[in-house]
């Protein structure tokens, strides 16, 4: 069964991020990171054995992502 793609803009700690969950992967979000220094850069999260995250789970990964990121480069280092 093919799931429609969840999308949505996500404000966390000020930055924001373009959020999709892949429709044949549930429980797989995409991250753009909207306001970052670099266009484009994101990261994937994954989840197993659940259907799909909470808003709070959402913005819990985008914060995770935030603390790995080099002030410097706008990267994971």
């Amino acid at each position: 069964m093919d799931r429609e793609t969840l999308e949505r803009t996500l404000t966390v700690d000020g930055e924001r991020f373009d959020v999709a969950e892949r429709p044949d992967e549930p429980g797989t979000y995409d991250f753009t990171w909207l306001t970052g220094p670099n266009p484009g850069y994101g990261f994937t999260t994954r989840v197993h054995g659940a259907d799909s995250l909470s808003t709070q789970q959402l913005e819990e990964s985008a914060r995770e992502f935030l603390g790995q990121v080099d002030p410097d480069t706008g990267y994971i280092e």
